[in-house]
């Protein structure tokens, strides 16, 4: 039994796409997951599954939302190995960064690092961000609002879906797949 994170993406924003907690447990569970959990009403779930991997579970789940709920929804998922190793190698660690403005972009493949290859680090000074696979670190300093890197570090560019978490939500679905794991052992 693997323990898996699904993050989905831009769910219960503004009116739109709404996909309540208790659905996404529903379709969850109805594609044969275990130990289903929600955390946050922004698209994130913690669960088990006994054969699938994290691609299958992700294009399974996008269509089962699809077909339920009538409109696509870009859905990322990682094993709890994985997400340790997010959390394992944030490459801000002990800079003092305040959570809040430190957001993970989940992608749906590795982008090329060549994408953003060209862009000069010091013109976004104080944000920074580091691409390192399938995750996208970014610190927004003065907030995500305002940020240039925002514009630029876009699904387009990095050609690929993504979906991003701050770095508080990023730890509790690390914490909560781990959880979830030694109780299935």
């Amino acid at each position: 039994m693997t323990t898996y994170v699904a993050l989905l993406r831009g769910i219960n924003v503004g009116g739109k796409k709404r996909v309540p907690m208790q659905t996404l447990r529903e379709l969850l569970s109805g594609m044969g997951c275990g130990s289903v959990r929600t955390h946050l009403n922004s698209g994130n779930a913690v669960f088990t599954h006994p054969g699938a991997g994290a691609e299958e579970l992700a294009r399974g789940l996008e269509e089962a939302i699809e077909r339920e709920l009538g409109f696509p929804v870009p859905c990322m998922v990682r094993d709890a190995a994985g997400m340790r190793r997010v959390v394992d190698a944030d490459p801000f660690a002990g800079r003092g960064v305040d959570p809040a403005r430190y957001v993970v972009t989940f992608l749906a493949a590795p982008a090329d690092p060549a994408t953003v290859a060209d862009l000069d680090a010091a013109a976004y000074a104080p944000e920074e961000f580091v691409l390192a696979g399938r995750e996208l670190y970014v610190h927004y300093a003065q907030g995500i609002r305002d940020a240039k890197l925002a514009k630029v570090l876009t699904e387009r560019r990095l050609g690929t879906a993504g979906t991003g978490r701050n770095w508080n939500t990023v730890t509790k679905l690390a914490a909560m797949a781990e959880e979830t794991a030694a109780q299935e052992t």
